[in-house]
């Protein structure tokens, strides 16, 4: 199989991961809302500020490069923040923020785990297997009822995402692959963040080298 070309300077390709599930993973009723620890629970945020928003986005994507909405101008972040058909929730110990879910139902029939993750103090102790039902308890609640709940990922994510989504009950059903900027370059992340994805090499820099 041929290699794809290089990519451009300042640009990383990502190689995305597409998973689905068309039925429940469970067998009748859906598990009850059992915490794994005391002070442990979803919340909704229903009221939720850009500010608030993009801090918890920052503090679990950043070490895995998440970038899209950091993208977004503030008209339509505000837009996507008072959205009905998607649904934002934060995993909470103690009150503390900890996790970050966002469903998004905008596309009929279909319910995409948008973003979910942890902050990386909070990797490790099970509690993104107690937050992934949650999650799908929620996206097969739907009404209607969707078609499909699906998930995507790609080689920048945590090394064990697709397998904790296939034992979830997800399957890949696709693959796909995209040309982004390195955030780390736009500042729209620290030079530091994600330090297992090499860095891009912006055209400036290879000149110098020169």
């Amino acid at each position: 199989m041929t290699e794809p070309p290089a990519p451009p300077t300042g640009k990383l390709r990502e190689h995305i991961t597409i998973l689905e599930m068309t039925l429940p993973p469970w067998r009748e009723e859906p598990p009850a809302d059992t915490p794994p620890q005391p002070g442990l629970r979803l919340k909704h945020e229903r009221h939720l500020s850009p500010r608030d928003y993009l801090a918890m986005y920052r503090r679990v994507g950043a070490p895995w490069l998440w970038q899209g909405r950091l993208q977004l101008a503030p008209a339509a972040l505000d837009a996507l923040l008072i959205d009905p058909d998607v649904e934002i929730h934060f995993l909470r110990q103690n009150d503390h923020p900890i996790g970050l879910l966002e469903l998004d139902r905008r596309t009929t029939g279909e319910v995409e785990i948008a973003y979910f993750g942890l902050i990386p103090e909070a990797v490790g102790q099970g509690l993104g297997r107690y937050m992934m039902t949650r999650a799908l308890v929620l996206a097969w609640a739907s009404q209607p009822r969707p078609r499909r709940v699906w998930v995507h990922t790609c080689q920048h994510d945590h090394p064990a995402a697709i397998e904790f989504y296939r034992r979830s009950g997800f399957t890949v059903c696709g693959h796909d692959s995209a040309l982004v900027d390195d955030p780390r370059l736009t500042g729209a992340l620290p030079l530091g963040a994600a330090p297992h994805v090499p860095l891009a090499t912006p055209k400036a820099s290879e000149d110098r080298s020169l």
